[in-house]
């Protein structure tokens, strides 16, 4: 038997066919992601809950959002899309999150956490008032409900009544383990078929017994009493949700029959399944964290095929540390990203200053304006996608306070393969709108170390450094805590940046030269507040000018730049901004990305050439 073998309606399945779907799909998964990179322990702990959700429901139909989306790879296979696993997260390949526009399969985009609850009860509440038949579910793990989001969507799903399935995969990242063998031997009578047939069949006698509301409530009162005491799941029922679990998240038979169970439930159901991270893969058992996100592996050692080398995150982290063993204020937070940003050397040195906080962007940033405010330095060190969800916070608790609070903004610009989720394009415009608010941008490991210092010892107030993913590029100077530097002299055109892109700007200069035209080049140390007197001087020399910037264009810096010389009365003969424009970009690498959207040194050259008017009049000019 083989993949293909199988479709999207696996309702006819014997349970010993499920087992051995869930075999199969595991090692498509760990082949798949071993030659493209992607998320794989996530994935292989929810293979047997996928291939039960499919076995009782049928998504072209039903609503299943996944939160988070890294969790999907396994449904992507089942509803046809086995076959383009090989393009997983490459350029023009099929995205690493759920897409609806690659399938009606999949219901919604989910490459953030925590809303799937509220996602969910939003399409439960629109079936209602259309008068439709279908069932929703949320499938909520992955440390997902340590977002404060979560708790939201939960307390008013399970107040609405609405039918509404919350499967939560607990992989020991989101919620404490219950208490002991009593516990545990109580949540499997609970969850055996006779006491599910007896539970439905007492509601029903009670209904039409005349004092049967009343003895219902007692007998409630007393088993909810002894449940408080040993199992996990008052909380939920609190919430409103018939509670079903724990469970073995493993047992494809038993999951496909508690979720026929709570189908039949005509209300909010939350499932309790207990999954290992990366199961059936010993080295990703092994190691989840680093199995979470992968590259390129061996299948058979588990090892990279490329050393990943020094970069950004792992320059900030080692620089952190050097800091905090002189300034006993300096203080780390994170919110459940503890690897990605390079702080795990910071965790174990100074165990008592780091604080993982767990999805939760908006309580890091206020929790990081109280220490401030009490004369500590914190530093958030944030992914530029997710510092997106902590915009009030910034404004509220940190810059009506003018806090000195240090963010530090990892993956900012396009980061490739995670695709329109995940690139982190939007900060450089919402971070200018933040009264008080400084912005650096490193362009090499040197100046990312001095940044870093200028940022916790001399800025006054909040203070952002916003890096990408990876390392260096040729460019490995170090320009000092100038707000902007001239790299290279010229007359014909300005061409201006910030961050690695003055890699290509200095690219497409050096083209420039050899073609007969003097470019010069000015990199931005400081894009918010920026400042405009080395680029206003060039460009009353130049006349022409050329920006360059993987951020989105609405609010971007050169659009600030521009209205800005305009008001100082320098207006360049010819001008051109060049940034990833005003739609989402899709997944790929970063090189295939940047000439996508015309920042790589090759394009930048030819654009850069239609400013100076070649081959035409104002090239004479």
């Amino acid at each position: 038997m083989n993949l293909d073998e199988f479709n999207d309606d696996l309702s006819a399945l014997s349970d010993g066919e499920a087992a051995e779907l869930c075999q199969l799909l595991r090692a498509r998964l760990i082949d798949t992601v071993s030659h493209t990179g992607g998320h794989l322990a996530s994935s292989l702990g929810a293979v047997e809950m996928i291939v039960a959700i499919h076995r009782v429901f049928q998504t072209g139909q039903d609503r299943l959002v996944f939160d988070v989306g890294h969790q999907c790879y396994a449904h992507k296979i089942l509803t046809g899309r086995n076959q383009a696993m090989e393009t997983l997260r490459t350029f023009g390949g099929i995205a690493g999150f759920p897409k609806p526009s690659e399938s009606v399969c999949d219901a919604f985009v989910a490459g953030h956490a925590s809303n799937s609850v509220s996602v969910a009860i939003g399409m439960a509440r629109a079936r209602t008032l259309q008068h439709q038949n279908y069932h929703v579910l949320a499938l909520l793990g992955d440390g997902a409900l340590s977002g404060g989001l979560a708790y939201e969507g939960l307390s008013d799903a399970g107040d609405s009544k609405e039918p509404l399935i919350v499967i939560l995969n607990d992989n020991g990242m989101s919620i404490t383990k219950s208490v002991g063998g009593v516990a545990d031997h109580l949540a499997r009578q609970r969850l055996k078929p006779q006491y599910l047939r007896f539970k439905k069949a007492y509601h029903k006698v009670l209904n039409i017994l005349p004092l049967g509301g009343y003895l219902y409530r007692f007998n409630h009162k007393v088993k909810t009493a002894i449940k408080e005491s040993l199992l996990p799941c008052s909380m939920f029922e609190d919430m409103g949700f018939t509670y079903l679990g724990p469970v073995d998240g493993h047992d494809v038979k038993g999951l496909t029959r508690l979720l026929g169970y709570a189908k039949e439930l005509n209300g909010p159901v939350l499932l309790h399944v207990r999954t290992i991270k990366g199961k059936g893969y010993t080295p990703a058992e092994r190691n989840p964290d680093q199995f979470h996100g992968v590259g390129r592996f061996c299948v058979e050692t588990g090892e990279p095929l490329k050393s990943s080398g020094e970069n950004f995150s792992s320059v900030f982290g080692q620089t952190l540390c050097q800091m905090a063993e002189k300034d006993k204020r300096i203080c780390a937070i994170t919110a459940a990203m503890q690897g990605g940003t390079g702080l795990n050397g910071f965790a174990h040195q100074f165990p008592e200053r780091f604080f993982d906080v767990g999805i939760a962007e908006g309580h890091a940033v206020a929790m990081a304006a109280g220490m401030a405010k009490q004369g500590m330095r914190p530093v958030f060190a944030v992914y530029s996608t997710f510092l997106q969800r902590a915009y009030d916070m910034l404004i509220h608790d940190i810059a009506l306070q003018q806090l000195h609070v240090v963010l530090a903004v990892d993956r900012a610009g396009l980061v490739g393969e995670d695709g329109e989720t995940h690139h982190g394009v939007f900060d450089a415009a919402f971070l200018d709108t933040i009264p008080g608010m400084t912005v650096l941008c490193p362009s090499s490991f040197a100046e990312m170390r001095s940044m870093m210092a200028y940022a916790i010892e001399q800025v006054k107030g909040p203070v952002a450094l916003r890096y990408p993913r990876g390392g260096e590029g040729a460019y490995q100077a170090d320009s000092g805590c100038a707000k902007s530097v001239v790299l290279r002299a010229g007359s014909r055109i300005t061409l201006v940046g910030y961050g690695i892109l003055i890699n290509e700007l200095m690219g497409c200069a050096r083209r420039l030269d050899e073609a007969g035209i003097q470019a010069e080049v000015i990199k931005l140390n400081c894009i918010t507040p920026v400042d405009l007197t080395l680029v206003a001087a060039s460009v009353e020399k130049t006349g022409r000018l050329l920006i360059a910037e993987d951020s989105a264009a609405g609010g971007c810096v050169g659009q600030r730049i521009a209205s800005g010389l305009l008001e100082q009365g320098v207006c360049p003969k010819r001008m051109a901004l060049v940034n990833t424009g005003n739609a989402f970009v899709t997944h790929g690498s970063v090189p295939q990305l940047w000439r996508q959207c015309g920042l790589d040194g090759e394009s930048l050259y030819h654009k850069a050439l239609e400013v100076c008017g070649h081959g035409g009049d104002e090239e004479k000019a």
